[in-house]
Order: C-alpha cells, then structure tokens, then sequence
C-alpha cells in the first residue's frame, strides 16, 4: 500500500482536515478518505506516515461495529467493492480507497468535540495541577498525574478549526446546543466510552481520554460520527506498565513528539510551520506505534 499526503477523487471535496479528505456523494452521504498526513503540536509533517489513513479507518470501522445496537453511528461500509458499486465514478480509483475509504451518512454536525477522561493526563492534568478545576470546576484535591477518574469525566470542547479546541463548562454546551441535545450527546459519549474502555482493557490498552463529534442525520436522529477511539482522537496507554502519579508512554505519534521536543530543546526548530524534516527512523517507529495499536485494540493484524 503506497502512502497518501493528499488525495484528488472526481467528487466534490467539501472538506479538509489535517488527516481526513471530505468527498459529498450526492446530498445525503459522504466519502472520508484517511490520508497517511500526521500532525503534531498543531503542525502537519511534510512527510507521512505508512499505513497511518488505514489504522484510523479500519480501528473506527471495528468500533462501529461493535457500537451495533448501543448507539446509532453514520458509517455505511468501509469494503471497496461495495462503495465503487455505490459510487461508480470511484472504480478507477481502487488503489486510492483500498483499505483507507469509508462511506457514510452525511448529518449536520454539533459544534461540539465530546472530551471524556477516565484519567487525569494532558491539558487536564496542567490545568488541574496549576488551579485545581478542569474547564473552570472544581476537582478533587490531592490527585496525581495519570488517576483514574470515577466515574470518567464529561468534558465537552468547542470544535476548532486551527489551533487547540477549547474546553468548556457542561453549562456553557447547553447554552450553544439546548438541554436536550446536551443531555443526549452526554449519554451516548459515556455509552461508547464504557465499551470502548472495557473491550480494550481486555486487550491490553487503557483509552485514558477519548473524543467524539456527533451529527444529526437526515431522519431528524442523533448519531455518532468521523473517527472513533483511534490513536489520533484517543490516549492510549499500556495496562501493563501502567503506573500512577507519572506521565504514561502512548500508543500515537509519540516518538515523533519525542524527536520534535528534542528539536526545540535543542533550538532547530521554534513550534511553528515548517516543521523540520522527520529522520526515516521517527517515521517506522511512528508507523509501527499506528500498526501495534491496531493489532492490540482488534487482536488481528492489518489486512485488507
């Protein structure tokens, strides 16, 4: 499977995010196509990353699956063969959907990235550790870095479109979304969550924090939507060397914050674009991190 930086379909692109390509298949469904782009600390890497689109797309379509029935989501299938018979303008285009394609329902989005957080790490953690509160309210005190968190917290963000999304109070998404709508993205955040939690634990990860975006669909419903518990929407920790009261080693793109760390510390490089270029090293071990996550959270190597 060659790699993908960006990709250019014969369908309307209505979307580009720092890893996904946005397709509109007619008025009521989308095509997501996961290109091997990887960005850190806000900046997308000139290079890319083997087999990384694939990863995502293929960890969101097991989790749909095993959402089945637990909460309705907007993926309608992720097999070549069924979205080139869907969408025939696509059929010479297979080497550039095999494996990195899924076609869904198109909804109109929520403005609302849903943060949930069984452990107390990243920008909670600072803030907690800098005023005691995450968005503002109040925590327990005395916690340590890397705590579980019982029950996990709701922590919605607003959805930025550069930059860091910003977190906010449960009050304020009322305020942008209504009572009702809050109350439901709330339940169907803490519903997958719990699976997605449980089922990994069995398979040897922990899903420290995750997010999701939520869409309502043409019938009025609410539904899950874009990428779920993968490595780039996810904290992926390992149970065994799990230890509280420390930052954790996780499943992502962390050798690659490691090397681009180093760079600042060392003053080649200042955190804006461009970033420096990635050694071949940082982008195996980037590559290998993306394939084992997949291999621990679906207990099957990559195929397709």
């Amino acid at each position: 499977m060659s790699t993908m930086l960006a990709s250019d379909l014969p369908l309307p692109r209505i979307g580009r995010g720092k890893v996904r390509d946005i397709y509109a298949v007619g008025d009521d469904r989308v095509l997501l196509l996961a290109t091997d782009r990887i960005s850190a600390f806000d900046v997308v890497m000139a290079e890319t990353i083997p087999m990384k689109g694939a990863v995502l797309t293929r960890i969101s379509a097991f989790w749909f699956n095993e959402l089945e029935g637990i909460v309705p989501h907007h993926m309608i299938s992720v097999d070549v063969d069924h979205i080139i018979g869907e969408v025939p303008a696509l059929k010479d285009h297979r080497a550039s959907l095999a494996g990195r394609a899924m076609l869904c329902k198109r909804t109109t989005v929520f403005p609302i990235e849903c943060v949930i957080r069984g452990y107390l790490s990243g920008s909670a953690w600072k803030e907690y550790a800098a005023h005691g509160t995450l968005a503002g309210e109040e925590l327990a005190p005395n916690l340590v870095e890397s705590r579980k968190l019982q029950p996990a917290i709701f922590s919605p963000a607003t959805k930025a479109e550069t930059g860091h999304d910003e977190n906010i109070t449960i009050a304020r998404m009322r305020e942008i979304v209504g009572d009702e709508v809050a109350y439901t993205l709330e339940s169907m955040t803490r519903a997958v969550y719990a699976l997605g939690e449980k089922l990994s634990r069995d398979h040897g990860i922990i899903i420290a924090d995750t997010k999701f975006e939520f869409g309502r669909d043409a019938d009025g419903r609410i539904i899950l939507i874009d990428e779920v518990m993968t490595p780039d929407s996810s904290r992926f920790w390992a149970v065994d060397t799990y230890t509280p009261g420390r930052p954790q080693p996780s499943f992502d793109k962390q050798p690659l914050r490691d090397y681009l760390d180093a760079e600042r510390r060392a003053g080649r490089w200042n955190g804006e674009a461009p970033p420096p270029p990635l050694p071949a090293s940082v982008v195996d071990a980037t590559s290998l991190r993306y394939l084992e996550a997949y291999r621990r959270i679906t207990g099957a190597e990559l195929e397709f």
